[in-house]
């Protein structure tokens, strides 16, 4: 059974299926995870330090105070995650090309994430630190950004997006046409 130790350091996983596996209390620096499937599994105190995450599946993982330090997810799956339960101390992740659905992100200090080219539908950022976060080329379909700050955030060439100018920070935010015009809808007027 892999991981019996509590420090991993430099080691490559590949293709493990860990279904609702207990993954809880355990160290994982400058490693690398592909095409494993933890879906279900427990990742409560964990620790990700210089990490990465390629063709993974992470779907309904519990996160309850775990770490991520420069971590990156590629091509991975990431469904129903309340990552609002996270260690919120030091954030520092990117995502690539992932698909990230009915997720949680509320609350937590998120400056600077790059969401390139990913699929983030249904996920909630309410009252979440945005400021300069990059979702470039990203699908936001359904997803609720409330009393959010979104400064200096880029949305070029984002779509599917739904912003209440009215309820978010936006100064300096970058948006591309013709989606910008999503930030006139909540306001029921016709433009022709």
């Amino acid at each position: 059974m892999p991981f019996t130790s509590n420090i991993y350091n430099k080691e490559i996983f590949q293709n493990l299926s860990l279904l609702q596996h207990d993954l809880r209390k355990k160290e994982f620096s400058n490693c690398t995870f592909k095409g494993c499937d933890f879906s279900e599994s427990k990742f409560n105190n964990l620790l990700f330090t210089d990490c990465t995450f390629l063709d993974c599946n992470l779907s309904n993982i519990k996160v309850d105070f775990c770490s991520f330090q420069e971590v990156l997810f590629e091509n991975c799956k990431l469904v129903g995650i309340m990552f609002s339960a996270i260690n919120s101390l030091l954030i520092s992740w990117t995502f690539k090309e992932c698909k990230i659905e009915l997720c949680n992100f509320d609350n937590l200090q998120m400056r600077h994430t790059k969401f390139d080219d990913c699929t983030i539908r249904e996920c909630d950022f309410l009252k979440t630190n945005l400021k300069g976060v990059n979702f470039g080329k990203s699908d936001l379909q359904a997803s609720k950004f409330v009393s959010t700050n979104l400064e200096e955030t880029n949305f070029v060439g984002s779509i599917n997006y739904y912003i209440d100018p009215t309820q978010n920070k936006l100064k300096k935010a970058k948006f591309s046409q013709p989606e910008v015009l999503a930030l006139l809808a909540g306001f029921k007027i016709n433009i022709e």
